[in-house]
């Protein structure tokens, strides 16, 4: 943990590995290749689809890294990531009705049934809330809408002021107009504000382009797997959400 911050004017933060748990890919479960062969009446076998949706996976996630050094990156529209990725060598009519359902294809590669609230983040949002500070949701998400939804099933959807997903903005984190497009929405100077992520590359990344405040690195697996970016340290490391509100607690109490 780093040292005592300036208590926030306003909170950002990811959803994926901080407001809820990250599990991995799941582009080519079962479900997920039966409701893609459903949309194609079947053109293809399962395992084509299977085998097609897990590479398109990978090579989503490349690119994602790749355009992640760019100064600004942008976020494709779902036709493209199922296009560009996944159907590029498909008969032209099964390519063409995934495009007419890209968006209800990309909710169900999104949702995930196994994910769960993190740890102590009730807790760290009720006092955030209770101490008068607005908060926004800031995350690349394949499909945002199942991010959305499952705030709103966990009753965690009143405490933001704004919810922001890089499909709906066509802009992704590290992009820094992604962070003041939610600092403007909570009315709150972006340096008044704590970015909270799971990524160096992307959120951290992105706080520091944007000038916030403070940036809040909370661990998840796909923490531990990114490349050391000692250029990209963070204020303060943190495990959960108990940690978040150890810091928020320390910022006030500090009356910083």
């Amino acid at each position: 943990m780093g040292g005592m911050m300036r208590a926030p004017g306003g909170l950002l933060l990811d959803f994926g590995g901080v407001l809820a748990d990250a599990p991995g890919n799941g582009w080519a479960a079962p479900d997920v290749v039966r409701r893609m062969s459903e949309v194609i009446d079947g053109a293809l076998p399962d395992e084509r689809i299977a085998a097609d949706l897990a590479e398109g996976a990978r090579a989503y996630g490349r690119w994602r890294d790749e355009t992640g050094v760019s100064a600004e990156p942008v976020e494709l529209t779902h036709d493209r990531v199922w296009g560009d990725f996944v159907t590029h060598t498909w008969p032209e009519p099964a390519r063409a009705a995934v495009a007419r359902q890209a968006t209800p294809l990309a909710y169900a590669s999104t949702w995930r049934t196994e994910w769960q609230v993190r740890p102590g983040i009730p807790e760290a949002l009720a006092a955030a809330a209770e101490a008068g500070v607005p908060m926004a949701v800031v995350s690349n998400a394949l499909c945002g809408a199942a991010h959305r939804d499952f705030l709103a099933a966990a009753g965690l959807s009143g405490r933001f002021v704004a919810e922001f997903y890089s499909d709906e903005t066509g802009l992704r984190k590290p992009n820094p107009r992604f962070a003041e497009l939610a600092a403007d929405a909570i009315g709150v100077p972006v340096q008044e504000c704590w970015f909270v992520g799971d990524s160096l590359h992307r959120d951290v990344a992105c706080a520091r382009r944007a000038g916030i405040g403070a940036a809040i690195l909370m661990r998840s697996p796909r923490t531990d797997r990114e490349p050391d970016a000692p250029e990209l340290s963070p204020d303060a490391w943190i495990e959960d959400g108990h940690g978040l509100l150890d810091l928020l607690r320390g910022s006030r109490d500090a009356g910083l």
